[in-house]
């Protein structure tokens, strides 16, 4: 699982910073969560492949996590796409996208499939055979979701030296690797626990931006490897945080460490200061594990 950085600054764009987009690399998956303005831009000068986008998750309806979004739909048209696009986001989306559509007579030569989201408690949104995709309440001055993504546990993994002293044909071995014991000639019955290691870990990402201090969702990411939490502020501009509903990085981290999560992200933040390793600094006080995001950086999760 990868997470590349397109943007994580709040809603001004600067020459050297840009609004909220996201790439999640999961299970041969290309997520593209947020889409502000400059996202298609930043997506080229990153060399991601943007024609392997199917879904897209857009948080909430406020300029700097969806503007991006006509343009990147009407480049796709310019390039001859045909592949249907999904796109999920609060309901009103659809409305706001298809009349830029109309208006500039730029009907797209592909499916656009929309998913407008209403619902106040957690649903999955997305899921196939490797990943579900659920949504997280946020607490936002509109109507906000974060999303979780989550990897599914795959198959257990073969060892060869133990079906080769069992003397296995090689046709039983995806029943093996699924997790069937086997009954060899002589009726003796092998547990796959002897003939299989456990898989890899699955994973979990959350992405939480925009919201204000909300223990509400600390449930919901219990232990998870990676959390991005927004954090606009600095305990200096506490005051703010109620009246904007956005978060502080202390606040951030309290949900990190309230949550025992892998790993806390941090970004979405305000352009008036000079330092966002400031962010790091007051978040470490309460949680250790701290990553601060940056337009460009790739995350390994």
């Amino acid at each position: 699982m990868k997470l590349n950085i397109l943007g994580c600054y709040a809603a001004t764009p600067r020459t050297l910073t840009n609004p909220t987009s996201q790439v999640l690399e999961i299970k041969n998956h290309l997520f593209l969560i947020d889409c502000g303005e400059g996202t298609q831009v930043q997506l080229r000068k990153y060399k991601i492949k943007f024609s392997r986008i199917n879904h897209i998750f857009i948080s909430h309806l406020h300029g700097d996590h969806f503007f991006g979004l006509p343009g990147l739909l009407s480049t796709f048209r310019l390039l001859g796409r045909d592949k249907e696009m999904h796109i999920y986001g609060p309901k009103g989306i659809k409305e706001a996208i298809t009349l830029l559509l109309k208006l500039g007579d730029s009907w797209t030569n592909y499916p656009i499939r929309f998913h407008e989201l209403t619902a106040k408690e957690p649903e999955i949104i997305y899921e196939d055979e490797k990943v579900t995709v659920e949504t997280i309440p946020l607490d936002h001055r509109i109507y906000t979701n974060g999303f979780l993504f989550s990897e599914k546990l795959g198959e257990r993994k073969l060892n060869i030296e133990a079906v080769a002293k069992y003397k296995i044909d090689k046709c039983y071995f995806q029943n093996i690797k699924n997790g069937k014991d086997i009954t060899l000639d002589n009726g003796t019955i092998v547990p796959n626990i002897k003939l299989t290691f456990d898989p890899p870990k699955a994973k979990c990402y959350a992405y939480c931006s925009d919201t204000g201090y909300y223990p509400e969702i600390i449930g919901q990411i219990k232990m998870i490897d990676a959390l991005y939490h927004e954090s606009t502020f600095l305990e200096t501009e506490a005051h703010l945080s109620a009246k904007t509903k956005h978060a502080t990085a202390k606040e951030a981290a309290t949900i990190a460490k309230k949550a025992e999560v892998g790993i806390l992200i941090l970004g979405h933040y305000s352009t008036r200061y000079k330092s966002i390793a400031l962010f790091k600094e007051e978040a470490q006080e309460i949680f250790q594990k701290v990553v601060l995001a940056d337009d460009g950086m790739q995350i390994d999760i």
